[in-house]
């Protein structure tokens, strides 16, 4: 590993003008491609304290060697520049897309004598003209065989064709009049050309034209009564416009666009384009990468074009490409589309009308192609198998940890803290293995003791239940397994058997807080209540070294020392372990650090999502809900009789009683809760500040008094407090 400043130039060394910049590792392979409007501004932030650099930027800088630039006139050579040294080179810290699946495309091969129809794959060719891409090769077909009744372009192969020249005779198509038969000279190769030059018209959206001729001449037949040509003509036309129902029409206004969208996450990204020619999608395709560098939405649309449009020119380009983040700067990607298309290219953000609903379901491809990509990546026992070794090796462990659980603490601002434990399989989500705890040793926000409390907890569990089966005869040292467990840093000391026991993911809360424990989804094959029998061969803790401190002396506490226990800190993705200063660096590429960080995530989303449901709960929470007995109903039915939780907390017993459905011994019931409850605040006039009361016309709402209130400040406010 190198360090940056053994290679960083001289003070002035660098110019101040835009160029192109390339980094080499010791062996003088280029590992990173770059470009800037000013060299000594941008390769200046590359040589700053490591401490301050992105995680990935930092790997960068460390494995090279040397940095050398070349100075360039504008921005838009510097991008011209920057995107052949990445196809030449091909950086491994770069950006590169990868297509997720080879896409067929419909080609005319107008480089040939007699251009030929044909499916075509892979890298493209000078001199042929492309249509597509298509999702399938057989709608590509479909396609083919209903233009070649207008337009029967030659589609045989090359052998085919020799042969039919040498032997005199056509093949199939040509008897049945889906080819013009160039191959025994029935057309000549300038009329040939001429018809493939009208079907990549038609393929390009110019259908108007044709379809107007045809419907022409289908007239002018029929009036001369020559009736079977009139026929002939009408089936050509319900042909062409059969192969036009394909394609829906998106936008009204034959518009020639294409449309990318990105949907990412920390570690990769996927992009999605919609080609759209003559108002009708004509083709779609798709691309991951890994964000092997730190970057922005706006660079992998840049990285997006460069890769789309590097080898196109002319009509390939379309006139109009739209994007979700503009490239910043965006004039001199624009400039470099004009150039390769030869005329003006307008590149912007749709922001309202069709154009913009289209972004959208290309936005929903494109998270759908995320999610797909990342499940077929978990889902493949070579990968996983590969991920549990690597991270047995990375942490010095006996064995592959295949039962891996990991911890996640939840609140907001201190409120409502709640715990998530997940467990994996195999590499897979086990989701019926899954618990969740509210932390009841003690209140404010310590996450750090949070954790504490919930290993203990849960590991507590594990050595009472296999106390309770026998494993063991007597307890472990150091620990109460028959007693019910001790207080932990002035922790809650009720037996595991109250509330203080984490819920299991299947079960809903009952009124009084415990889990449900009776339901079939709760219970083992024998019958008896699940619990904590099995013990991970890993733990994971979402947080960085205090975390997993914590989490380890839980463990020493309870005498287990056959856990191993790490910690993922999401900031940097480093991999922290008991008792080491430094973190185990993973490589960015590795199966490991994937596999930890999918297991950290649905922690951390397990965990959100129950913190978020017990808030919920506490803010409905009305003086009403503490009445036993007293269901959703019966509380309606009063509060529509009184008019507020005020009036009612001043009603009689037998005022009470007046309301439907509402019996003396629930009245009386009733007035002893909201007797003994604190009365509601006074209502404030936000306007003027003053204290109203009920006569004043500030009554209390149906909402207050059930409870139905909502948290103060905005979704993305309340958002921006939870952990």
């Amino acid at each position: 590993m190198a360090d940056p400043s053994s290679y960083r130039p001289r003070p002035g060394e660098i110019p101040d003008s835009p160029g192109v910049y390339r980094f080499r590792d010791e062996h003088r392979r280029v590992i990173y491609v770059g470009k800037a409007k000013s060299l000594r501004q941008r390769l200046a932030n590359y040589f700053q304290d490591l401490a301050n650099l992105h995680p990935r930027t930092r790997t960068m800088v460390t494995t090279a060697a040397s940095v050398e630039w070349t100075v360039v006139s504008t921005e838009v050579e510097a991008l011209q520049l920057e995107y052949s040294w990445i196809k030449e080179y091909d950086p491994r810290f770069n950006v590169k897309y990868r297509d997720d699946k080879s896409y067929p495309y419909l080609a005319v091969t107008m480089n040939e004598e007699f251009p030929r129809v044909q499916v075509m794959r892979g890298q493209k060719k000078k001199g042929v003209r492309y249509f597509g891409p298509y999702g399938h090769a057989w709608a590509i077909r479909d396609t083919v065989d209903l233009l070649l009744r207008v337009f029967p372009v030659r589609t045989c192969s090359a052998g085919v064709f020799k042969n039919a020249a040498r032997t005199g005779r056509p093949c199939l198509l040509g008897y049945i009049d889906k080819c013009s038969a160039p191959c025994v000279e029935r057309i000549s190769p300038e009329d040939h050309r001429e018809l493939a030059d009208e079907f990549c018209d038609f393929m390009a959206g110019r259908t108007g034209t044709y379809l107007r001729r045809l419907e022409r001449q289908m007239g002018e037949a029929a009036e001369d009564m020559e009736y079977e040509r009139a026929a002939r003509l009408r089936d050509d036309i319900g042909a062409l416009k059969k192969a036009m129902e394909k394609s829906a029409v998106v936008l009204a206004d034959a518009t020639d666009a294409d449309l990318i969208a990105v949907a990412e996450d920390e570690l990769e990204a996927a992009v999605q384009i919609f080609h759209v020619r003559g108002g009708r999608v004509r083709g779609q395709r798709g691309w991951v990468t890994d964000k092997v560098e730190e970057i922005t939405t706006g660079a992998l649309v840049e990285h997006a074009l460069q890769q789309l449009y590097g080898e196109e020119s002319g009509d390939a380009v379309p006139k109009e490409v739209l994007v979700p983040a503009l490239p910043d700067p965006v004039e001199p990607v624009q400039q470099w589309l004009t150039d390769r298309r030869g005329s003006g290219v307008s590149l912007r953000i749709p922001q309202r009308g069709d154009k913009k609903a289209l972004m959208e379901t290309v936005q929903r491809n494109a998270q759908q192609a995320l999610v797909l990509h990342k499940t077929k990546r978990a889902s493949d026992l070579t990968t996983r198998s590969r991920a549990l070794e690597e991270i047995a090796e990375a942490l010095d462990l006996d064995s592959a940890p295949l039962r891996i659980e990991c911890y996640d603490i939840s609140h907001l601002q201190g409120d409502d803290v709640v715990a998530s434990m997940v467990v994996f399989e195999d590499g897979l989500a086990r989701k019926s293995e899954y618990r969740r705890f509210q932390i009841k040793g003690f209140r404010g926000q310590d996450d750090v003791r949070s954790m504490h409390e919930v290993i203990t907890r849960r590991f507590r569990r594990y050595l009472a239940e296999k106390e309770r089966t026998g494993e063991w005869a007597d307890g472990v040292d150091g620990t109460e397994t028959g007693d019910g467990p001790r207080p932990v840093d002035g922790g809650d000391p009720r037996p595991a058997a109250e509330p203080y026991a984490a819920e299991p993911y299947a079960a809903e809360p009952g009124a009084d807080g415990r889990a449900l424990t009776d339901g079939p989804a709760l219970k083992d094959d024998g019958g008896r209540p699940k619990r904590f029998a099995y013990p991970p061969q890993l733990v994971v803790v979402d947080g960085g070294q205090p975390q997993v401190a914590a989490a380890q002396r839980a463990l020493d506490e309870l005498g287990i020392d056959d856990i191993a226990v790490c910690g993922l800190a999401k900031r940097l993705e480093e991999v922290w372990v008991p008792r080491e200063d430094d973190p185990v660096v993973l490589p960015r590429t590795s199966e490991g650090l994937y596999l930890l960080q999918r297991v950290r995530d649905e922690a951390h989303r397990f965990a959100i999502t129950y913190q978020r449901t017990k808030r919920a709960k506490r803010f409905r929470a009305g003086p009403l809900d503490d009445v036993p007995g007293l269901g959703e109903t019966r509380k309606q039915a009063l509060i529509k009789h009184f008019g507020s939780v005020k009036k009612l907390r001043s009603a009689t017993i037998d005022q009470i009683c007046e309301v439907p459905g509402i019996g003396r011994k629930t009245a009386e019931t009733v007035a002893v809760a909201l007797a003994g409850a604190a009365p509601a605040a006074p209502a404030v006039n936000t306007a003027t500040g003053e204290i109203m009361d009920d006569e004043e016309g500030a009554p209390e709402t149906t909402a207050d008094a059930l409870g139905e209130s909502v948290s103060a400040g905005t979704p993305d406010e309340r958002r921006g407090q939870e952990r």
